[in-house]
């Protein structure tokens, strides 16, 4: 692939999503947007490029965009950070918001469900504690596509196994043929949204967990900057961000910091 050819796919995934493409990522273009080409009408990923130049239509801008941005999840991804919430951030949680019995959950880049799915499952682990309670988890992505699977609830045995403990795949799945269908009553926890995080997020309300995890790290230095001071705006004061382990709010924007021994964890500094 010659190097104007790959700037002109980097330059669209900075433009509509804020995804920047490191040099290493030219191997995916192949594999994902040659059935972008044929979904469109167009044999490979030549075709693609000289569309792109020539008359581009929205809706393949879009499909390109979404392909490259999909990202993999599995449930409970690297556990830790569901332990804080679990231990630290639901009782904390239930013992101040226990006046208005709700509290709001947004899961960004939600991609195919797991993430808010395995906080699902944590409330209602934690429902003797909760009767009453309304909680909400949203759950937002770039691609409607991903989103569509997310709210099928529908996963694979290989996806399954993939953090997710034998009793609560047992508790809170039923086998279909060769698949694992999530309880209903699990799924309607979880509200999915088509959303771009380059977008304002005033229209999604306040939340009061924001779970934001591998997400930045795609990002350039004064985006991660715009999108954590947007959701600063989005938090109460005793509010809190959850981002990935390689992702940290230091060098980055002066809103949050730290919550001291809770890795991956940041609350508001109240500048």
């Amino acid at each position: 692939m010659k190097p104007e050819d790959f700037d002109l796919i980097r330059k669209i995934l900075r433009d509509r999503s804020g995804l920047v493409l490191g040099d290493e990522k030219a191997y995916l273009l192949e594999s994902r947007l040659t059935p972008v080409a044929r979904k469109h009408g167009l044999n490979d990923l030549d075709d693609i490029l000289s569309k792109v130049r020539m008359a581009p239509s929205e809706n393949l801008l879009i499909d390109i965009t979404e392909a490259m941005t999909t990202n993999e999840s599995f449930f409970f991804r690297d556990v830790k950070p569901f332990d804080i919430f679990r231990d630290n951030v639901l009782p904390h949680l239930i013992k101040s918001r226990a006046g208005k019995r709700s509290f709001r959950i947004w899961c960004a880049a939600a991609s195919s469900g797991q993430e808010p799915y395995s906080l699902a499952i944590l409330l209602k682990e934690a429902a003797a504690q909760l009767t009453g309670w309304r909680p909400e988890i949203v759950g937002t992505d770039i691609s409607n596509d991903i989103l569509e699977r997310a709210k099928s609830g529908r996963y694979s045995q290989f996806e399954v196994q993939r953090g997710l403990a034998i009793q609560l795949l047992v508790k809170y799945f039923s086998k279909d043929g060769e698949y694992w269908q999530i309880n209903r009553d699990i799924q309607e926890m979880v509200k999915y949204r088509e959303y771009n995080l380059l977008d304002n997020f005033a229209p999604l309300g306040q939340f009061d967990v924001v779970f934001c995890r591998n997400v930045l790290i795609y990002f350039d230095q004064e985006t991660k900057k715009q999108v954590l001071e947007r959701i600063a705006k989005m938090l109460p004061e005793d509010g809190v961000v959850f981002l990935g382990g390689a992702e940290t709010v230091l060098g980055i924007t002066d809103k949050f910091e730290p919550v001291p021994g809770q890795r991956g964890i940041y609350k508001l500094t109240g500048k």
